[in-house]
């Protein structure tokens, strides 16, 4: 415990915060595509693609040392790769979904897939980012994605029980209620955001000091309380047309539950996508809970496969939280080698 307070007080804290060591490989518009270079083992076998969600940072792969999924693969010697969308500025105010759809995730896969030796890639995506590669897999069908990994990705906002008391009001406003707003700001703003996730935890929020002095005897617990500070203080807002599409066609019409997705002159159907798909959902999840998440698996009528697991945590946890090491990551070690090419 002494040696805790000494570099909580001294140091600033215990959590070790260096990023895994990597190497840029391209960059575009929203896109800089970084390969990891791991430790412990020389990179071999199918590429591994981690794709983040708008308005959080892509840390959420690599949070700390010792509680990172990034490290977790590039260590097990897998090729690791990791999108980053950067800051948005108000600049790209006019950026809808169909910018990532059509050209950030495709250009990223395909360039994943040049740089180890022309191999499928596996697509391991959380949230938002998730949603996002779903949509690109089923509309982009000569993709070499070998196979889909979401986490905490809900299809049916209907399911979601922290949003429903907001939908009467949104339905008598015609959804003009936050409408004005973004428009205002060209976008939801970084800080906006940040509040919006602590108030989805605002029990842990409000307890959080006392947790803290009961374990100052667990450095784990300690590291990964300043991993979560440390991503919260980093989360980046969204571009004002992508945030009024979401609002309008995710939350207020639910329109992925139907499998269906008109865009941009366009109709992506889900049924389309062809290839095998995990789907992980957070046993505490309150902003994507497991209804929301399961969901996707009845609109895979083509995949070869669609496996659905339980792991325990909250939205962030269930991805990157000390029990996900056991559960989660193993899910997506397993369900990668049992689709990969021999190394």
């Amino acid at each position: 415990m002494a040696a805790n307070v000494t570099d909580k007080v001294a140091k600033g804290g215990v959590a070790d915060l260096r990023p895994v060591p990597r190497v840029l490989i391209d960059r575009g518009p929203n896109r800089s595509v970084y390969r990891m270079t791991g430790q412990q083992a020389p990179a071999s076998g199918d590429p591994v693609l981690l794709v983040p969600p708008l308005a959080a940072p892509a840390l959420c792969f690599d949070l700390r040392r010792g509680c990172s999924l990034a490290e977790h693969l590039a260590d097990a010697g897998r090729r690791t790769y990791l999108v980053d969308y950067g800051s948005v500025a108000f600049a790209d105010r006019n950026l809808g979904i169909e910018h990532w759809i059509d050209d950030v995730l495709p250009r990223t896969i395909r360039k994943v897939s040049e740089d180890a030796g022309g191999r499928p890639v596996h697509v391991v995506a959380w949230c938002l980012g998730g949603i996002f590669s779903v949509l690109t897999a089923a509309d982009r069908p000569e993709l070499p994605i070998a196979s889909l990994t979401t986490i905490a990705s809900p299809f049916d906002y209907t399911a979601i029980p922290l949003v429903a008391p907001l939908r009467p009001l949104v339905e008598f406003t015609g959804g003009h209620i936050l409408t004005p707003f973004y428009r205002m700001f060209g976008g939801a703003p970084s800080a906006v955001v940040t509040q919006v996730f602590r108030a989805t935890g605002i029990e842990k929020e409000i307890t959080k000091p006392l947790a803290v002095l009961r374990n100052l005897d667990d450095r784990d617990y300690l590291a990964q309380i300043e991993a979560v500070d440390h991503f919260m203080a980093n989360m980046l807002a969204y571009p004002g047309r992508t945030f009024g599409q979401i609002y309008h066609r995710f939350f207020r019409a639910n329109d992925l539950s139907a499998g269906t997705f008109a865009l941009d002159g366009r109709t992506i159907s889900l049924s389309k996508l062809d290839i095998p798909t995990l789907v992980i959902a957070g046993e505490n999840d309150s902003i994507a809970p497991r209804g929301a998440v399961e969901r996707l698996v009845g609109l895979l009528e083509n995949a070869p496969e669609a496996r659905f697991h339980v792991a325990p945590g909250g939205h962030l946890g269930v991805l990157t939280g000390r029990r996900a090491r056991t559960t989660t990551w193993h899910h997506i070690d397993e369900f990668v080698d049992e689709h990969s090419s021999p190394r």
